[in-house]
């Protein structure tokens, strides 16, 4: 009882910050629509951050004050509780929806250090795994030589790559004896900022394993087949030693080049600030967190956005190859149910295109060699498709019991 206490304070804490935050900003975007409906009617003209004046700036003031003495007075409340209702601890229920906030305000909630922001850990049954040695063991009491570490996709979790009753992690360990370990992080994000701490949480795992290592292998879904490629280049620019022992990087529906929807998302952004009527809104497009903006080019690098504005339609990628010495896969899915090639390349998985996930681009710099024996595709197959469909487990398998 006392755990449940502390976690819903701290969530209540949590929320409590989101709405002090939220009202403001709605603030915000009401009296900027105010300011500039009230100015010269010009459709396409250039708006201006100015706000209102006189007496309505003086009711605009008043409101933010009101919720900010309210909001934090809440705040400073359930903030005495937190300290003295013991052990933080997870309760069922809240993983997914805690996984979707983090995806959408995941940065916001990192910056702000709220409470609901996820910290990254490696886990098993959505228990973080210690990080001295002795513990370790006592974790994972039959672990064998054989790693095999799992990353989610955006606005998921660690729990969530079971679905439909399957497992790959799990079906993995009782097919080959892999001792699976999945990461649990902030999608919110930039994925560099993912890949540079993952880099660093997989070079104290391997140091510390209970048993020598004779396999050690990567597999991402979505977002996290990118994050695991960021963690392999961060790896290599600090000579870290894992990297030197990953034999296989499995690559799963995972957009490389981009997803459409965020593509899609920038070009709303556009539009709406076309208008000086419409542009306040566009404030809502950014609510959007840096680790959804990143998936407009498949974004691995800090060079990709610092000194940028990341609502940018456009800007230069930097070329992150496959990693060198590891044998890399990389599976797509398609909805389409028989291949017509102008079908899957426009339709893909519903999320991914069909040539983001298998790494193809029309410039040979930022193209993915992936050997044409480590390509393959799911047909009739959703996104999250690829998490339980028989056929994808498979090939997974096929691949994994192969030598590399």
């Amino acid at each position: 009882m006392t755990r449940k206490l502390q976690q819903n304070a701290a969530d209540l804490r949590g929320i409590n910050q989101l709405i002090i935050a939220g009202i403001a900003g709605i603030v915000d975007l009401v009296e900027a629509m105010h300011q500039n409906i009230a100015g010269v009617p010009r459709l396409l003209a250039t708006p201006k951050p100015a706000r209102t004046t006189g007496i309505t700036r003086l009711v605009y003031q008043s409101i933010r004050g009101v919720v900010g003495l309210v909001g934090h007075g809440l705040d400073r409340l359930l903030a005495q509780f937190e300290p003295l209702l013991g052990e933080r601890s997870a309760l069922a229920g809240r993983e997914a929806p805690l996984a979707a906030l983090n995806g959408v305000l995941g940065d916001y909630l990192a910056a702000s250090k709220n409470p609901l922001a996820i910290t990254m850990s490696l886990r098993r049954g959505g228990v973080p795994l210690p990080t001295e040695g002795e513990a370790l063991t006592a974790a994972i009491p039959r672990a064998s030589g054989k790693l095999v570490v799992l990353l989610h996709g955006l606005c998921m979790n660690d729990l969530q790559w079971k679905r439909k009753g399957h497992d790959h992690g799990a079906a993995l360990a009782r097919d080959l004896a892999y001792t699976p370990v999945y990461l649990h992080y902030n999608t919110g994000l930039h994925i560099s900022i993912n890949g540079r701490a993952l880099a660093e949480l997989i070079e104290k795992m391997v140091q510390l394993w209970p048993v020598p290592l004779t396999e050690f292998v990567l597999i991402g879904h979505s977002m996290g087949g990118l994050v695991a490629r960021s963690a392999c280049h961060y790896g290599a620019r600090a000579r870290h030693q894992w990297l030197r022992r990953l034999d296989r990087l499995l690559l799963i529906g995972s957009p490389h080049h981009g997803a459409p929807l965020e593509q899609g998302g920038n070009w709303v952004d556009a539009l709406l600030r076309a208008s000086q009527y419409s542009a306040p809104l566009a404030r809502l497009g950014k609510i959007r967190s840096a680790g959804i903006t990143d998936l407009r080019f498949g974004s691995l690098v800090d060079e990709d956005w610092k000194k940028r504005d990341r609502f940018e339609r456009s800007g230069p990628r930097l070329a992150v190859p496959l990693p060198k010495g590891v044998a890399c896969y990389a599976i797509a899915g398609t909805i389409a149910k028989k291949g017509g090639r102008l079908r899957e390349r426009f339709i893909g998985d519903g999320i991914v295109t069909l040539e983001s996930a298998l790494g193809r681009h029309a410039n040979p710099k930022l193209a993915l060699r992936f050997d044409s024996s480590r390509r393959w595709v799911a047909y009739g197959a959703g996104h999250l498709d690829l998490l339980s469909r028989p056929e994808v487990y498979a090939q997974i398998k096929r691949w994994l019991a192969a030598p590399a």
